[in-house]
């Protein structure tokens, strides 16, 4: 049975007892719950502080909340400040992308341009030896047609010289050589 339905049960049937002297439902138990009850917050809050300590642990609590938003909103401001720098990370990095792109190509450029005066300088150079070894054949040709010549000469000479000739050059020279003094 439900406590409304006894307390109705014995507010109907109020004959003899009241309500509040119902057995197990006396008034009397109530007031002295409520008076302890009383006395004990009374003593708890004025006695003993505890208002005071209940409202240092309000005061810790809302300064550990402000502390904790604080830290929050420094970690935010962090994150935004290191999205921040990889954002721009991103453009440094696309920006050494073209500059090496840029110095890859001047570098292309130039050493193309080394190649070419490289080649120049070694076409020049080939064409000097070609040149000096070519005056150097032609000196070579014509002293070895001049020793063949002379040789041929001598031969020549040799066969066809007959003594009386040998004499008659003997003196010829002879006359020059005093003609010359």
């Amino acid at each position: 049975m439900s406590l409304l339905t006894t307390f109705c049960l014995a507010f109907a049937s109020s004959e003899t007892t009241h309500w509040w002297d119902y057995p197990g439902f006396e008034l009397w138990k109530f007031v002295n719950l409520f008076i302890f009850a009383g006395l004990l917050l009374y003593i708890l809050f004025r006695k003993a502080n505890l208002g005071l300590a209940f409202q240092n642990r309000r005061e810790s609590i809302k300064n550990e909340l402000e502390k904790a938003r604080q830290e929050r909103d420094a970690a935010l401001a962090q994150l935004k400040e290191v999205e921040e720098r990889l954002a721009g990370l991103n453009n440094q990095i696309e920006s050494i992308q073209e500059n090496s792109k840029r110095e890859a190509a001047a570098e292309r450029e130039r050493i193309a341009k080394s190649t070419e005066e490289e080649i120049a300088k070694l076409t020049a150079q080939g064409q000097r030896e070609i040149e000096t070894a070519a005056r150097t054949a032609k000196k070579e040709l014509q002293r070895f047609t001049a020793e063949q010549s002379v040789r041929l000469a001598e031969e020549i000479l040799k066969r066809e010289m007959r003594p009386e000739d040998d004499v008659r050059m003997i003196a010829r020279n002879i006359e020059e050589m005093g003609a010359a003094q």
